[in-house]
């Protein structure tokens, strides 16, 4: 990601109103514009993961928007970024692919205001994505504090069911369950940073659960206990996971924080693969004071987050992970 070879410097000298810029990793840039309002900006893309046009529009579109909510925004607009190889992929297709964005961002109700399109090898499709939020409301992934209870609010295995997908060996209600997941808007969001009990918050997606829980226990200087029979796990991909589907990816996000992370002697290595697979639009993962847990599932239950729940805590200590 740009953010890992970005220098990390903070702005707050030469640019007062950027309140959160590249220093932390986190989800999108956050502006201040006045006192009630700061813009959200963001921008994602990525090559088809499914093989349905409309499919792969729907959740390129869903997973660009996650980083507004992540940070607490409220979507108000978007702009496309489309590259097709020219003569390769044909105008119908590429409709297909425009017309699943545009349902998503429909349900975000806001509108694609614009774009830019190149001739490009391979397909990519994603959104510039823009929010509001109040300058005090902003949810960054570094201000967890000790004691804050940690909750997850979609299940894990996008990466795995993806693998399957590639080989062919993906079920019906497999594929159903990846649609489902990653073409559900983060809303919660919105309703998350109304709460000052909410400390921390980002999305979970290409570094998997354990390595943006490290984005929050580096920026935050804390020590994050998970008990793995509490994370949500798509129930497709557990059965896939355990005959050995995982991705690339999924290794090397591992080799890149291992030393930060202590799992159990015993764990299967497909459980460890769970934990560091990719998510393309995965759940927001939320760092709250133990008061504000009963808030919190309620407006993941009221948006329909069925998966939603708490998979660990956060303590005092070297910034790392201790699954048990």
């Amino acid at each position: 990601m740009l953010s890992e070879v970005l220098t990390k410097t903070p702005f707050a000298g030469a640019f007062p109103d950027l309140l959160v810029g590249n220093e932390s990793s986190d989800d999108a840039a956050v502006y201040r514009l006045n006192d009630t309002q700061a813009i959200v900006a963001t921008t994602d893309f990525f090559m088809p993961i499914v093989d349905d046009p409309y499919d792969f529009g729907r959740i390129a579109a869903t997973n660009a928007i996650s980083d507004v909510y992540a940070m607490g925004g409220q979507p108000f607009m978007a702009l496309a970024l489309l590259g097709m190889p020219v003569g390769k992929v044909t105008t119908d297709v590429i409709r297909r692919i425009l017309a699943g964005g545009e349902a998503v961002c429909a349900a975000a109700r806001i509108p694609i205001a614009g774009g830019h399109s190149i001739d490009s090898p391979e397909p990519l499709y994603g959104l510039v994505a823009l929010g509001l939020v109040h300058p005090d409301k902003v949810k960054r992934n570094d201000r967890a504090h000790a004691g804050d209870v940690l909750i997850l609010g979609k299940p894990l295995g996008i990466g795995i069911l993806s693998a399957a997908l590639k080989k062919g060996e993906l079920s019906a209600d497999g594929y159903r369950q990846m649609i489902d997941t990653t073409t559900k808007l983060n809303t919660p969001g919105i309703a998350l940073a109304e709460l000052a009990g909410v400390h921390a918050m980002t999305d979970v997606t290409g570094f998997g659960l354990l390595g943006h829980l490290l984005e929050i226990c580096r920026g935050s200087r804390l020590r994050a206990d998970v008990r793995y029979a509490d994370v949500p796990v798509i129930s497709a991909a557990a059965e896939l996971a355990a005959r050995g589907y995982a991705t690339g990816a999924s290794d090397r996000n591992w080799s890149s924080y291992a030393g930060e992370a202590a799992l159990p002697a015993d764990m299967p290595a497909w459980q460890r693969r769970m934990l560091t697979d990719p998510q393309t639009s995965g759940g927001l993962l939320v760092a709250c004071d133990a008061e504000t847990v009963p808030a919190v599932m309620r407006a993941f239950e009221q948006d329909g987050f069925d998966y939603a729940c708490i998979i660990g805590r956060l303590a005092a200590g070297t910034p790392g992970i201790v699954v048990s």
